[in-house]
This record gives structure tokens, C-alpha cells and sequence, in this order.
């Protein structure tokens, strides 16, 4: 069992080191994180930071080359900040979730699209989860150009029939939809308006002042046959999960490269280019609801309420049992059972995991530079139950 030290830099398990500082009471916490990162041999490079109603209580980090202001590729954790934007927006009454996106996007209209909401973009019910033939690497690092390319696109579904997850594309719809009403993209709101007044280290556009602090996603460890099963199990490249998840291109999408590739980076491409920590990851979710640093929080009570109501659940066409959505967020409270019901946030592929509780409290945020074996991150399970256990105890 290793030592503690509430207020200290270094805690040392075996040959792993893990820095940072967690509040009194919080001490289970880096243990828990400490086996995590043992575990996993010490080489993934991981950050874990939260929140308790506003104030901050578990600031750690590990990993070779990994400091707690390291910024790594986020994915699908990009996600959650794009949402917030849209709620800001809808809180403002700018954004109307029940607007069909034609009236701000005529284009969008073609092909059976006319009566597709907002809320059906946000809750993955649109049917728009791609195109056909593939977006190339170049074409997904650009939201514009994702937008021009979806608008001719028919769905994949007959829209709110079902609901499946567009990895790569839904907030490209969201984004233009904001441009069109504001003038604005989503990047431009979202930099203005929530990164730079609550100070966070999670960025939509990664500035080239910033790059020093970049380090690229890897790929995970795993034996040559491990690693064979893998793949041959994967659908086909025009399957549902295939166009869900950017695999029909030609050559098929490279999901590692295209994380760590500048443009997808500097543009910050709304559904999976942003850049950030663990510390950014948290204090997102601090900021939204609680407020962070003396500042208000972001949303309202009734926003907060709107946005993390339940829409989506059962099977996901795309992602299976993995599913279940509020509006733009995944519903965390049916992940995690000891999460409250409106618990919400978003994780991403590479390992990023990010919430927040409004019942007990907790702002959560993970992040990892390396992919998990086959998606798959059964840590997050163990550290967010060791949150939520030192908050309510």
C-alpha cells in the first residue's frame, strides 16, 4: 500500500511516480489512481482532476514526459465543450432546440432533411452520421467543409425513428447551424466566451503558442494476435458502425494520426478536435454549472435541467449498448449507477473521460495519451466511483 500525502507533489507505488495534490478526504482518490497507473505499467501518461461544487480537489498526474498542464488530443470529449456553446446559445434564446436547421441552413433541406431539428442533430436522431463514399482525413479536420458535404447527404434512417451516433460530423451540423445564426462558429463563441474568462486548458483551435505543450496520441499496446482479432472483428467499412465512425474512406480514416495531425488541431473541429487535460476536462463541467475561480456559473438551473434530460436510450444503432444521450451530452447517470439520473458529460476514444453530477457535486476529468486495447477503459469505472465516494462521504 503506498503512502499518502494530502498536500504533497510525489507519491511513489513500485516504479511509478504520481504528482499533484487532492484535498483532505480525498486521499482514496490517488490511491485508487496510483494502482490505475501502476497497472497499466506506468506508460500510458494520465491526468485526473475534479471538482467539489466549484472547488478544486484532485489535481494528479502521471506518465512518462505528462505534467499536469500537458495537452493531449481529446476526441469525442471535444463534444461536451461544443455542447456547452450550444447551450449558452439556446440559453440566450438565439439557438431554438425545436427549429427545424433548414430555417437557418436552407441548404441542409435537400434530401429528405427538411423537418430535422436542432434537437435531433443534439440527440443523435438526425440519421446524418456521414456520407456516402467517405469523408477523407483532410475533409474531417474542416468543419465547413464537413457541413457543405452533409448538406446533399440523404440520412442513414428515417430521422427520429432511431437514434446512432456520427462521431465525426454531428456538431459540423451544429457548428454551421451557429455560424448561420450568429455569424460566428461555434470555435470562435466558444473561445470568447467560456475558455478564455474561466482560464481553461481545453482548447476548439490549438493556438501555435501552444504546441510545446502537445503531446501526440499513441497506440495501444497489444500482441500481433490481439491485435488481428481486433480488426477482423470489426464491421464493414459501410456498415452503420463504419459510417458512424469515419472507417469508409478510401484509404480508411487512421483515428491515432488523425488526432495528432496540426490542421485537425488548429482548426478544432467540433465533434473530435479538441485539445486539452484533465484539468481542462474538469473544469469545464466546474464552470458550467458551479462557476470556477469567483466566476458565475455558465448555464442556469433550467439550462443545466433542459440539456441533461434524458432523449436517447436503448440501442444505438452505432454504438450498441454504449449509447443512451441527453441533448449533446451522454447520459452519465445511466453509465455510472451511483451517479445521480441527470449526471452528463462525454468521454473520447483515445481514453478521455469527462462529467459532471449536479446532485453530489463532482466536475470529473480524465485524460490518457495512449488508446485503450479495443476502446475499452475500465479505469474510469474505479476512479469515478472513488470521486463520487470521497464527495459524498
Amino acid at each position: 500500500m503506498p503512502a499518502t500525502n494530502t498536500h504533497g507533489r510525489l507519491l511513489t507505488m513500485g516504479a511509478t511516480d504520481v504528482h499533484g495534490t487532492v484535498a483532505d478526504g480525498f486521499e482514496r482518490v490517488r490511491e485508487v489512481f496510483a494502482e490505475v497507473v501502476a497497472e497499466q505499467g506506468g506508460q500510458v501518461g494520465a491526468q485526473l482532476t475534479a471538482y467539489a461544487h466549484g472547488g478544486l480537489v484532485v489535481d494528479l498526474w502521471a506518465g512518462d514526459e505528462v505534467g499536469g498542464d500537458t495537452l493531449t488530443g481529446l476526441y469525442s470529449a471535444t463534444k461536451g465543450a461544443a455542447t456547452l456553446v450550444a447551450a449558452l446559445l439556446t440559453q440566450d434564446g438565439v439557438l431554438d432546440l425545436d427549429e427545424p436547421v433548414a430555417r437557418h441552413w436552407p441548404e441542409f433541406a435537400a434530401a429528405g432533411k427538411e423537418a430535422i431539428t436542432l434537437r435531433d442533430v443534439l440527440t443523435h436522431r438526425s440519421g446524418v452520421i456521414g456520407v456516402d463514399g467517405g469523408l477523407s482525413a483532410a475533409e474531417l479536420a474542416d468543419d465547413a467543409v464537413i457541413a457543405r458535404r452533409l448538406a446533399v447527404q440523404r440520412p442513414y434512417w428515417r430521422p427520429g425513428s432511431a437514434y446512432g451516433y456520427g462521431g465525426f460530423v454531428t456538431f459540423a451540423m451544429v457548428n454551421e447551424v451557429i455560424r448561420r445564426a450568429t455569424g460566428q462558429s461555434l470555435q470562435t463563441i466558444y473561445e470568447q466566451r467560456v475558455r478564455i474568462p474561466y482560464e481553461l486548458d481545453l482548447f476548439l483551435g490549438l493556438p501555435e503558442s501552444e504546441e510545446g505543450r502537445f503531446l501526440p496520441i499513441q497506440w495501444w499496446t497489444a500482441t500481433p494476435e490481439q491485435e488481428a482479432a481486433f480488426w477482423s472483428d470489426l464491421p464493414g467499412p459501410h456498415s452503420i458502425l463504419g459510417v458512424g465512425y469515419g472507417l469508409n474512406s478510401t484509404p480508411p480514416l487512421d483515428q491515432v494520426a488523425f488526432a495528432n495531425t496540426r490542421a485537425v488541431r488548429a482548426n478544432g473541429q467540433a465533434s473530435a478536435g479538441g485539445v486539452g487535460s484533465g484539468r481542462g476536462l474538469a473544469g469545464l463541467y466546474a464552470a458550467a454549472v458551479w462557476g470556477v475561480g469567483g466566476r458565475p456559473p455558465l448555464l442556469k438551473p433550467d439550462t443545466v435541467g433542459e440539456f441533461a434530460q434524458l432523449h436517447s436510450v436503448g440501442a444505438d444503432l452505432v454504438r450498441g449498448d454504449q449509447g443512451n444521450y441527453a441533448v449533446g451530452f451522454q447520459a452519465k447517470g445511466l453509465r455510472y449507477p451511483f451517479l445521480a439520473a441527470n449526471a452528463f458529460g462525454h468521454d473520447g476514444s483515445a481514453g478521455a473521460e469527462a462529467f459532471a453530477d449536479p446532485l453530489s457535486g463532482i466536475a470529473f476529468g480524465y485524460a490518457r495519451r495512449r488508446y485503450g486495447f479495443g476502446w475499452s477503459y475500465p479505469e474510469h469505472d474505479r476512479l469515478a466511483a472513488a470521486v463520487h465516494h470521497a464527495a459524498t462521504s
